[in-house]
């Protein structure tokens, strides 16, 4: 006997969204969370130690301004990517969902010429409060950025093919994944601020 799991296209009747959305949402609170938790303790550092260091004299703000227009524009790319989809222009999906993961990847180049320049200056998270909590911080956006590439690569090439047998799930998966995406976004809008120009 096979088992049906309902709700994966059309909203639950209680909740009023598909359980993919509902999962996601729940998913997220969760990473609020995590980094709610490394902004708290970044606040309690900054507000506990004397002769806190301003990212701006340590950090490279214009490379961070690039990667947060990347990361603006990545969300555009995203919300088109599925609303190409909600116009049944499948063609333009895959333009907007490439150049999404482009500009992520560019993300990911930026960070690692920024990582670089730290490591060539004997900046490690070992040498002081500030760069710990930099590099915690930074890196695990960094992961998220990663996760979300490994997601909307494969949206793009093998799982696309759920497009011909069932577009409407389809869509609900890219949903999510944008979601998740504007998360990453997010999170990233108030780390550049926050680590770098305060």
């Amino acid at each position: 006997m096979s088992a049906e799991i309902r709700y994966i296209s059309k909203p639950h009747p209680l909740t009023g969204v598909t359980n993919s959305k509902l999962g996601i949402w729940c998913f997220l609170a969760s990473e609020i969370m995590l980094f709610g938790g490394l902004f708290s303790a970044y606040i309690l550092l900054r507000t506990g130690v004397p002769n806190w260091p301003h990212g701006s004299q340590i950090l490279n703000v214009p490379l961070a301004t690039l990667n947060t227009m990347l990361l603006i524009t990545s969300s555009v790319t995203m919300v088109m990517s599925w609303a190409s989809l909600a116009m049944h222009n499948f063609a333009n999906y895959r333009r907007y969902m490439a150049a999404t993961i482009l500009l992520a990847c560019g993300f990911l180049v930026v960070k690692s010429f920024e990582y670089g320049m730290k490591f060539e200056h004997h900046m490690f998270p070992s040498k002081n409060n500030f760069l710990g909590i930099y590099f915690t911080m930074t890196g695990l956006h960094v992961l998220h950025v990663i996760g979300g590439i490994i997601v909307n690569t494969y949206l793009l090439f093998p799982g696309s093919k759920m497009w011909k047998t069932n577009p409407e799930q389809f869509m609900g998966r890219v949903e999510a994944a944008g979601l998740y995406w504007h998360f990453v976004d997010l999170v990233w809008i108030f780390l550049f601020p926050t680590l770098y120009l305060l």
